[in-house]
Formats: structure tokens, C-alpha cells, sequence
């Protein structure tokens, strides 16, 4: 039994970086596939606006909080999760457990030749680490069903355990969505920026930015044109909700009460 937290209605696991890369990894080995979600404020902010994504959120066997207000906000209802769990610091658990296990990895994503700058840094960082293979579709690959196809047949070819997906949300988790039926033994991760991350392509913000959770001000500094509406316009009325609400249900909850949810 996994147990977990629901923060207005969207259901998050209650798991720390190391228990969700033992499990994943674990169930790898077993040859049990899987999908693995990490909401910060606009993955959850879609699930809980957008009935379509909700659909999809649903359909993952793991979700993992990605973001310092989900944590906050758990608090809040008194039923607090134990840590953040970003998808930029799960790639390296992942990576030292499946090492450890000899449990391939496959990349898909990410800028042209950032995969491989990821793969060369995750292998410098664990020699022991087998990357099955490294995709970089083009934009518009989802659009051409033959290439998603073709996708798929060499990403089984390989029996690659985990599959980490660095597209950004949704488009990601649609194509989790349309690979994972045909490849029922392997678990896929949506990672999003995570491949620039690791490649040193994109800074990440100070440890101190990411405790405090204000992260987000030094991505927007970077990319003020890309996420200002995302961060400004919808994700700080948002972020105000989510904090009240569950300021307001802690205020109705004993403290330590979880809701248990079975990982499928």
C-alpha cells in the first residue's frame, strides 16, 4: 500500500525521493512497468481544471510533488508530505539505483544532443549505469504515427526498465499515454526540463531558492517571456487557492490522518 495526500481533490503520493526510486526500480526489476507523474503547481493546476489531463493523471501508477506549495499546502491540511520530490533530483536516485539493480535506462527528449550530454554525465556519474538508448524526435513527431510506432518498437527492443521523458507538459504525458499499452513492462518518467538540468545547459536555482520555494523566480528570470503567463497570471491565483483550501480542511483534519490509495 502507497499512501497518499489529496490536495483539492488531485491525489499525490506521500514518498520521499529514495522510496519512490527503490520502488520504481524495484518493480522494474520484476518486470512490472509503470508511470510516474511529478506535479508541481501547473501539473496540478491542470489536473484540476482540465478534465482531459485529469484523465491521463489518473491513468499514472506514481505521482511524486514536485514543488514546494504541494508540500506547503499538505502541511497546511495536516497531512504533510515528507519532502519535495523533483523530477531534476529523482533522475540521479533513479540513475544510482537501477546502476546498482542493472536496470537499463532509455532518454527521449530534450533539445537536439542534450540526451547525449545527459546520458555522458549520468555514466560519468555512475559507471555502472546502462543507457539503452537516447531518442531526440524532431517537433511535430507525435503529429506522424509511423515515427511514434517506430519509436516504440526500439525503445522494446531494448527492454530498457525505465524510460525517461523530457518533453514538457502535456505533450509528454500524451505520449507516455499512446507508448505505455504496448510496452506494459516498462515505466515511464516525465521529467520535463530535467534533460537541460543535468546536461548544464540550464542553471537551476540555488539550493536556498529551492528550500524556500521560490524557485520559480529564477526560472522566470531566465525565461521570462516563455512561463510569465504560467507563473503569474495562472499559477499564483492558483497557488493562493491551494494554500486557503488546505489551510482550511487542516483546521477540520486530526493531524496525521492520509488517505491509502494501491500503486496499480
Amino acid at each position: 500500500m502507497l499512501q497518499s495526500v489529496e490536495l483539492l481533490g488531485v491525489p499525490i503520493h506521500s514518498l520521499t525521493l529514495e522510496g519512490a526510486a527503490e520502488h520504481i526500480v524495484h518493480a522494474a526489476k520484476a518486470g512490472a512497468g509503470g508511470w510516474v507523474v511529478t506535479p508541481n503547481l501547473d501539473i496540478l493546476r491542470r489536473a484540476f481544471n482540465d478534465p482531459g489531463f485529469r484523465r491521463m493523471y489518473d491513468a499514472t501508477t506514481l505521482r511524486l510533488a514536485d514543488g514546494m506549495p504541494l508540500v506547503w499546502a499538505s502541511r497546511l491540511k495536516r497531512t504533510p508530505l515528507p519532502e519535495r520530490a523533483a523530477g531534476s533530483d529523482l533522475i540521479f536516485e533513479l540513475a544510482d539505483h537501477a546502476a546498482k539493480a542493472g536496470v537499463s535506462m532509455y532518454l527521449i527528449g530534450g533539445n537536439p544532443g542534450t540526451a547525449d550530454k545527459t546520458s555522458a554525465r549520468l555514466r560519468e556519474l555512475y559507471p555502472s549505469l546502462k543507457i539503452a538508448g537516447i531518442e531526440c524526435p524532431e517537433v511535430g513527431f507525435e503529429r506522424d504515427e509511423a515515427h511514434v510506432q517506430s519509436m516504440v518498437a526500439r525503445v522494446g527492443a531494448t527492454e530498457a526498465g525505465i524510460v525517461l521523458v523530457a518533453l514538457g507538459c502535456p505533450k509528454q504525458e500524451a505520449l507516455i499515454e499512446r507508448m505505455r499499452p504496448q510496452l506494459p513492462r516498462t515505466w515511464f518518467v516525465g521529467v520535463g526540463i530535467t534533460f537541460s538540468f543535468v546536461a548544464g545547459e540550464v542553471h537551476r536555482a540555488p539550493v536556498w531558492m529551492r528550500r524556500t520555494g521560490i524557485e520559480w523566480m529564477h526560472r522566470l528570470v531566465q525565461e521570462p517571456r516563455r512561463l510569465a503567463r504560467r507563473y503569474l497570471i495562472d499559477g499564483l491565483p492558483f497557488a493562493v487557492r491551494l494554500l486557503a483550501t488546505s489551510a482550511l480542511q487542516g483546521l477540520a483534519r486530526p493531524a496525521g490522518q492520509v488517505e491509502s490509495r494501491r500503486a496499480r
